[in-house]
């Protein structure tokens, strides 16, 4: 009786991690999407008072959606500069030339594409701004392309401060 039992927990803990196997290939074979560091992505797994596993996920980091077979999403990170007046994106892109590179930008959105030889890499990236896409400059220098923007409105302080007590 007691053997039964221990089977059926073994069986359901081999289906959780395979579970979990499957959801860490998604995650590593992805990029990070729209996500401020530091990156964070974990799981725990602990026995409930039933005796089946429970996982339950953790950080900041979802897996991005590939829009087409083929593309790797490179790790791209969005800065906001006040001081600076201006929006930056900075996209890790290794293994091609800045020839291959192809940058388009609307006032919300810039798209990265880039192909070269088996490295093939697109993003569409969402800004938490209106920028004046005429504005754009990008960079492209050892692996790393930085697109620079300026802001249709100066970017302000928000908020307001408040004594600590």
């Amino acid at each position: 009786m007691w053997w039964r039992h221990w089977r059926k927990i073994m069986e359901d803990m081999e289906k959780e991690f395979e579970e979990i196997e499957r959801m860490m290939e998604e995650f590593m074979s992805s990029a990070h999407e729209g996500t401020f560091g530091p990156y964070i992505y974990g799981f725990s797994v602990t026995i409930g008072p039933d005796g089946k596993p429970i996982v339950r996920k953790f950080g900041n980091v979802k897996p991005p959606v590939v829009e087409e077979a083929g593309y790797r999403e490179p790790f791209v990170d969005v800065v906001v500069d006040k001081k600076a007046n201006e929006v930056k994106v900075i996209a890790e892109i290794p293994g091609v030339r800045k020839e291959d590179i192809e940058v388009e930008a609307t006032e919300r959105v810039v798209r990265i594409k880039a192909e070269s030889g088996d490295r093939r890499y697109k993003a569409k990236v969402e800004l938490p701004v209106d920028v004046d896409p005429k504005s754009a400059k990008a960079r492209y220098n050892n692996g790393i392309l930085e697109i620079t923007l300026k802001p249709k409105e100066p970017l302000k302080e928000e908020g307001t401060r408040i004594k600590v007590e």
